[in-house]
């Protein structure tokens, strides 16, 4: 997942996508706590998805903020 991407997508596609990766987020944190966790590199993966989805939202409302 890349910001290029991300961009155009619209906001409810975005909202979308950040809450299946805090879902994933939970699981991956669950399966650790059960010592069912493989790839622990997806920890870094998630977290960096979803932070790069925040920053592209908060891009597009101060844009439509600006425009206002």
């Amino acid at each position: 997942m890349n910001a290029k991407d991300l961009r155009d997508k619209t906001p409810d596609q975005l909202r979308e996508d950040l809450a299946q990766l805090k879902k994933e987020s939970f699981n991956l944190r669950f399966q650790q706590a059960t010592g069912q966790l493989e790839n622990t590199a997806r920890f870094k993966a998630v977290r960096r998805d979803a932070a790069r989805v925040l920053t592209v939202l908060n891009q597009k409302a101060a844009a439509a903020a600006a425009e206002a």
